[in-house]
């Protein structure tokens, strides 16, 4: 382990590399093709491929095929080994000196435990699924949860069939509206307990450092936006989108919170995203 480290550190030191490294780890646990990465990072495919063939050979990242696809992922296992040695053999296991400042502690029941939380959910127009997201959790648990949603290119306007499933289904969408993720970034902002990642594409993209780290995940799902056809066809796609939102956000609610420290609960709500989409495949 210790004449790879050089390697990876070197890797990860050019900042194209270092950019779809962090992409991937946005996207766990998606497995993203490279045209993708290469679209979202303004990269050329031969720059793409030698990046990405630098990081696999340091086993940071690992490809599979999937029809004609090539998809690739950040290689978990080999990132975990990789801090730990970081930690143990060059911290000599000190948190007090490797821990990040703002980061909260590791160990131990949540001490936000006694209070609700502040969950954030973004997509890029905040016009249909991350406002499912919002809709959902606030009804189904309000009393535990403040629920948000943002985008990071909102439309002015929410998407009608949205509106309309969220109507038939009786919930209250007078309190809607589009919003940039900037709105929960500035001083003023409520302080985010979760930050979910309900799409692909905002996902791809850098969000701001939220203050105080919360807990993070990526759920994923297609956009039913995109969908073409008659409008029927259109409306079963919004409630796809629904239920797999609502599929999610069930698991994430019988979470027993103030019983899991910040490790278990991270891996907790990955799960979430990793098992939905793979039931949704």
């Amino acid at each position: 382990m210790e004449e790879e480290i050089p390697s990876q550190l070197g890797t990860l030191g050019h900042p194209h590399r270092l950019a779809i490294f962090r992409l991937l780890m946005r996207r766990y646990p998606d497995r993203v093709p490279a045209g993708e990465i290469g679209a979202a990072l303004g990269l050329k495919p031969s720059t793409l491929s030698a990046y990405l063939a630098a990081l696999m050979r340091t086993r940071l990242v690992s490809q599979t095929r999937e029809g004609t696809s090539l998809r690739y992922s950040v290689d978990v296992t080999e990132v975990r080994r990789t801090f730990d040695y970081l930690f143990f053999e060059c911290c000599r296991g000190r948190p007090e000196i490797c821990s990040p400042v703002s980061f909260p502690s590791q160990t131990g029941p949540d001490p936000m435990s006694d209070r609700k939380y502040n969950v954030l959910f973004i997509c890029t127009g905040n016009s249909a699924r991350s406002i499912f997201a919002e809709s959902i959790l606030r009804a189904e648990a309000g009393e535990r949860f403040n629920a948000y949603s943002a985008g990071t290119k909102p439309y002015s306007e929410l998407n009608p069939f949205a509106v309309r499933v969220l109507k038939d289904k009786g919930y209250d969408v007078s309190v809607l509206r589009a919003k940039n993720v900037s709105e929960f970034s500035g001083p003023d902002a409520p302080h985010l307990d979760f930050v979910f990642t309900v799409c692909d594409q905002a996902a791809n993209e850098e969000c701001p450092a939220w203050e105080g780290q919360p807990v993070t995940a990526h759920w994923g799902m297609p956009d039913p936006v995109k969908t073409e056809g008659t409008d029927a066809e259109k409306s079963l796609a919004f409630q796809h989108a629904y239920g797999a939102l609502r599929n999610r956000i069930h698991a994430f609610t019988a979470l027993r919170l103030d019983t899991l420290d910040r490790i278990a609960l991270q891996r907790a709500v990955d799960d979430i995203g990793r098992q939905a989409s793979e039931v949704e495949s």
